[in-house]
């Protein structure tokens, strides 16, 4: 009975140090077993492990996707218009020995610490880096500069044992002081476009009409010129019909133009003339003329 008393406390013993010398290891976690301090152990995948009890120590990590929201970060890109930003970021621990060494005890608050000040450094240099401007930040453009974001903080959270997975830019919004300034600024940028827009729709209002103008001068002259051309032609024609008209019949030739005469020169209701009795314009309108060509033609 003695023995058996004796044995009890010794198996109890046993059999808590042998518990106490296994550890589970999920499959959402790492695993570093310390021994004062120093890492001894590196268990990179779920299972049971084993340690020294009293003297191992299991330090536990996450293997899941983490997150981190950033605190608004004012950032002046190429065109100075100020900037209030925030991100979403994802990460996970990627080198639990890394990790260990550059965090040591201050754990996962510490190690987001880093990171959102790795984030804050890299947001501020893409943004405001040359030719990146706010309206940049706002395009389709966006994209880009998140993965230029991402592979920078990826570079540099390296040294912390973490792997940056994913960047998100959320809230893009104008710092509430600068909110007013830069609004009238937006509308003066927009005047002035509106009046080069102006400026070049009348300059080319006015080259349209310089061109018409000229076209019309051009066609104008070319019509005088025809319709000179063609009254010289007529009266060409008109004097060789006259010619020909006087070399058949001269008398009644010179009888229908003094007819012509007196019928432009009596137009109209009151036509008074002052003219000699004796005068040739009434040549044909003496009887004596009217008896002449009478006899001439009885000859």
């Amino acid at each position: 009975m003695r023995k058996m008393g004796f044995l009890l406390p010794v198996v109890v013993v046993a059999v808590v140090a042998a518990l106490s010398a296994i550890f589970v290891v999920d499959e959402r976690e790492k695993a570093l077993v310390l021994r004062f301090g120093q890492i001894k152990q590196v268990v990179t995948e779920p299972g049971i492990g084993f340690k020294v009890p009293l003297l191992d120590e299991v330090v536990r990590f996450e293997d899941r996707i983490l997150s981190l929201e950033t605190e608004l970060i004012e950032v002046t890109p190429a065109d100075d218009r100020r900037l209030v930003i925030d991100a979403f970021v994802l990460y996970r621990i990627g080198d639990i020995v890394q990790y260990r060494q550059a965090i040591g005890v201050g754990g996962q608050r510490q190690a987001e610490n880093d990171l959102a000040g790795i984030m804050e450094s890299q947001i501020r240099a893409v943004l405001g880096s040359q030719g990146v401007t706010s309206n940049t930040i706002l395009s389709p453009e966006r994209a880009r500069l998140m993965g230029q974001i991402r592979e920078q903080a990826d570079a540099r959270a390296q040294a912390l044992g973490l792997d940056v997975v994913e960047v998100r830019l959320r809230q893009t919004n104008l710092p509430e002081q600068n909110f007013d300034a830069t609004l009238q600024r937006m509308i003066a940028e927009r005047d002035r476009e509106a009046t080069d827009e102006r400026a070049r729709g009348q300059e080319a209002a006015q080259r349209v009409i310089a061109l018409a103008d000229r076209t019309y001068e051009e066609i104008l002259s070319e019509a005088r010129r025809d319709a000179r051309i063609i009254e010289g032609e007529a009266d060409a024609e008109r004097n060789r019909i006259f010619a020909e008209a006087y070399g058949k019949d001269q008398e009644f030739f010179e009888f229908y133009r003094s007819l012509a005469a007196y019928e432009e020169a009596l137009r109209g209701q009151n036509s008074t003339m002052v003219l000699s009795p004796d005068s040739e314009f009434f040549n044909y309108l003496r009887s004596d003329q009217g008896s002449r060509s009478a006899e001439g033609e009885s000859q």
